[in-house]
């Protein structure tokens, strides 16, 4: 049986299936993406996890790889499995660490999800006493510590709920087919629909964390995250689209292609963010903004569009959604341990 040993980084766990555990180092980036991959291909076939994504968590500075991901590898030096502790940077309401990563499924079943786990949750927690002893403020405040788990997943829903976590919320993606007929929304009084452009990514960043303040989960996207999401290769200006009322962002549909997930999806787009600054809600922006996008897609030759939302959106998103012509197609779970 594997056990998850206490950790005093980078001590590891131990188990028979794994020759070896190390932490990772830039070198692994095509390493840690393919076990993504692998494992992409039985949990969410649907998408798959970009090279480009795991890179980038290499240029954050909250980010420390050497202490907050490891690694298992077989007596051959292939990787078994990799897990990764986040903790983001924000200090304003709450401490908020992600784990994420994944075992390799050919390997699964032999304890090692187990034992990296219960490494993830205690470099989690001593991520937690090394923030509080470097700022009191943040040692007085609130945590959590999240996994998100396909519905499909009762394996990690079961070692998670063994270390106190238990489901807090649902999120679900949705589809839309793009050969079907989009609606007309017509645009509330004063406000202007303009595409995405680099010149507003600082007013996108600020309207982006107003919009979803009071969203489950949600902390503020700071500049050197934010700058990556817009600058990077998968963001469409085009297929983006902006709600501006006297020049302010009040409301915002951004979008992404991965031309890697065509294989299966077909060409489709991804909407990373829909959202509606508080002082403008109700006013019909968010289909607005929506229906415009999705006729963007349509017109560049794309046939499906796809989005997740939370199930509980206090915004009523899902039944916006539906009302644009998405339909649910697979749901994930958020496992939460709170201190």
């Amino acid at each position: 049986m594997c056990k998850g040993g206490r950790v005093s980084t980078p001590n590891a766990p131990t188990c028979p299936a794994v020759a070896h555990w190390r932490t990772a180092t830039r070198d692994d980036i095509d390493v840690i993406h393919g076990v993504l991959v692998a494992a992409d291909r039985v949990d969410h076939p649907t998408w798959t996890t970009p090279r480009e994504d795991v890179a980038e968590t290499f240029e954050l500075s909250h980010v420390d790889h050497e202490r907050d991901t490891l690694i298992a590898f077989d007596e051959t030096g292939e990787a078994l499995a990799v897990g990764t502790v986040t903790l983001h940077p924000s200090r304003e309401e709450h401490l908020h660490i992600y784990l994420t990563g994944a075992v390799r499924p050919d390997r699964r079943g032999r304890g090692i999800g187990t034992a990296l786990f219960g490494w993830q949750h205690e470099r989690a927690e001593e991520q937690l006493r090394e923030a509080a002893a470097a700022d009191a403020a943040a040692a007085s405040l609130p945590a959590e510590i999240q996994v998100y788990a396909s519905e499909k997943d009762t394996a990690l829903e079961r070692i998670a709920e063994s270390l106190g976590y238990r489901t807090e919320r649902w999120f679900s993606t949705m589809h839309r087919d793009l050969s079907e007929p989009i609606a007309e929304v017509t645009t509330p009084d004063g406000i202007e629909l303009v595409p995405f452009s680099s010149d507003r990514a600082e007013d996108a960043r600020l309207a982006r964390n107003d919009a979803f303040r009071d969203h489950w989960g949600s902390l503020p996207s700071p500049p050197e995250r934010w700058q990556q999401f817009i600058g990077g290769p998968f963001l469409r200006p085009d297929l983006c689209t902006l709600a501006l009322d006297g020049g302010e962002i009040v409301a915002f549909c951004l979008a992404s292609v991965n031309e890697g997930d065509f294989a299966v999806l077909g060409p489709n787009a991804y909407i990373d963010l829909v959202g509606v600054v508080r002082s403008h809600r109700r006013r019909g922006l968010a289909p607005a903004v929506i229906s415009r996008s999705l006729a963007a897609m349509r017109e560049a030759g794309l046939g499906v569009a796809v989005l997740d939302v939370d199930t509980e959106s206090p915004t009523g998103a899902n039944a916006l959604y539906g009302g644009l012509g998405f339909t649910p197609y697979e749901r994930d779970r958020v496992l939460v341990r709170r201190y």
